[in-house]
């Protein structure tokens, strides 16, 4: 039988994979970058009264968090996505491994996407308490030094270490936690999407630190994570930056002694 055109080109799978991977970031930057879910509804904020919390603008809020989480953690679980698609590939049908594939990175954004409705929660309360500026960023001193504080020191933390090594390490994962069919993918990309969680929730909360919409300090954070999952020194990456979150947060709150 002869090979359909389509079956000829899921074999280059990893291509396919790699080249889905970043349409799908780069479209997410170009969402922030445009300014749509990072400067909608900036303008209701710059006036006195608060924003009504209807449930368009939840779900408006919800899905910028959402297209914020998948462009900053997708490229960093990159290499656990390929290559779960490749053991894929070598154990089902060309178009049944895609699928498959596609089932696990469902599975890491759910996770993600999870956190995004706390975060969406938390920045509602944030914002009943009139603790976020314009930008989403938080105006307590007081908040800011201990968020900061508390996201250095969770860098050193065991169950940072321990999330850290687990996200560094996809061939372990793949080799110890394979499950077979899409019930078995989706369950995988759900248990490495919750190590991601475990690995960069508190850094994440730095957001409402640095603003919620301030696109340089979405960029640095991303890059943290991407440098603390592939540099050859990240563990080092993500400890050394523990430790000068702390001198920074105690230095903020130094200045309200």
């Amino acid at each position: 039988m002869a090979i359909s055109v389509v079956e000829r080109a899921l074999r280059h799978d990893r291509v396919l994979m790699a080249s889905a991977l970043l349409i799908v970031v780069v479209l997410c930057w170009a969402y922030l970058l445009s300014g749509a879910g990072v400067m909608t509804g900036m303008a209701d904020r710059m006036g006195m009264a608060p924003v009504a919390w209807t449930p368009a603008h939840a779900l408006m809020i919800f899905v910028m968090w959402a297209i914020m989480m998948v462009a900053m953690m997708l490229p960093g679980a990159a290499p656990m996505l390929l290559l779960f698609s490749s053991v894929a590939r070598a154990r089902q049908s060309p178009v049944r491994h895609m699928l498959l594939s596609g089932t696990f990175a469902l599975g890491y954004v759910a996770v993600w996407s999870a956190f995004s409705v706390a975060a969406v929660g938390l920045q509602f309360i944030l914002e009943r308490a009139a603790l976020l500026s314009p930008m989403m960023q938080t105006t307590s001193t007081l908040m800011a030094g201990v968020v900061l504080v508390a996201a250095g020191v969770y860098q050193w933390t065991p169950l940072k270490q321990a999330c850290l090594r687990h996200c560094r390490s996809p061939l372990e994962f793949v080799l110890t936690q394979w499950r077979e069919g899409p019930r078995g993918a989706l369950m995988m990309g759900l248990h490495h999407g919750g190590y991601c969680l475990g690995c960069c929730w508190v850094l994440m909360l730095l957001l409402f630190v640095g603003g919620v919409m301030n696109l340089a300090w979405i960029a640095g954070l991303a890059l943290l994570v991407l440098a603390e999952k592939l540099l050859p020194a990240g563990t080092w990456v993500g400890r050394a930056t523990g430790a000068v979150l702390v001198l920074w947060g105690g230095g903020v709150l130094f200045t309200l002694l």
